[in-house]
């Protein structure tokens, strides 16, 4: 299967592939969850990563006894703060470097709209970013391109780990065996991916419609 419908496949379906995981691996389960979460917040090359339904899924499991949730609460907001820790030092130290490397395989647009974000948000991005997948992953590294103060930076990067452990874990706990949910876990992953991606879409479209309006009128 090609790499890319697998990550999609995975991510759509993550409730029947951790669920495999859990059977295959047990207790190494916590150590695969911590690898993932850790590599899409602290690699600037892989936002692609299933962060937000990994801990849905993960929450769920917790729910019907197959993981801990406090462990996996604990193990998950770990994983988070030294990802983002990780991706902010090495944009501080490699990161104009790494950008201006036409052989390095990182997105621009990606980078451009981090920075976008982080112009209409300041500091508080570290926060909100956990929320917007892709942005979550180009934040610290774009936060390390600009020299933000990493004592500012530790206190955001905390502070959204916390929250975005929290809340997504919980948020599986409690909804994730809800029969309608079961059924539709697919559909509510996509409805979740949209959403976070939102106020990225938004702007775009705005000045998508303004040149298309422009050349209609000239």
């Amino acid at each position: 299967m090609n790499p890319f419908f697998y990550i999609f496949d995975f991510i759509l379906h993550i409730n029947a592939h951790l669920g495999q995981i859990i059977s295959n691996y047990g207790f190494a389960t916590y150590s695969i969850m911590f690898v993932i979460i850790f590599i899409e917040t602290g690699l600037v090359f892989t936002p692609f990563l299933p962060g937000d339904s990994l801990l849905f899924a993960a929450g769920a499991f917790a729910a019907l006894g197959s993981l801990n949730i406090v462990f996996v609460i604990v193990l998950l907001v770990i994983a988070a703060i030294l990802g983002d820790t990780c991706n902010y030092w090495i944009g501080h130290i490699f990161g104009e470097k790494l950008v201006a490397n036409p052989k390095v395989p990182i997105n621009k647009n990606h980078i451009a709209q981090t920075r976008n974000f982080f112009d209409k948000h300041g500091g508080k991005t570290i926060v909100l970013a956990r929320f917007v997948p892709i942005v979550r992953t180009f934040a610290p590294f774009v936060a390390g391109i600009g020299k933000m103060s990493y004592k500012h930076f530790i206190s955001y990067n905390i502070l959204g780990g916390v929250l975005w452990v929290l809340l997504g874990s919980l948020a599986g706990y409690f909804f994730g065996n809800i029969p309608f949910v079961k059924q539709n876990f697919s559909s509510i992953i996509l409805a979740v991916i949209f959403i976070s991606i939102a106020p990225m879409l938004i702007p775009i479209g705005i000045r998508v419609g303004k040149k298309i309006l422009k050349r209609l009128n000239s």
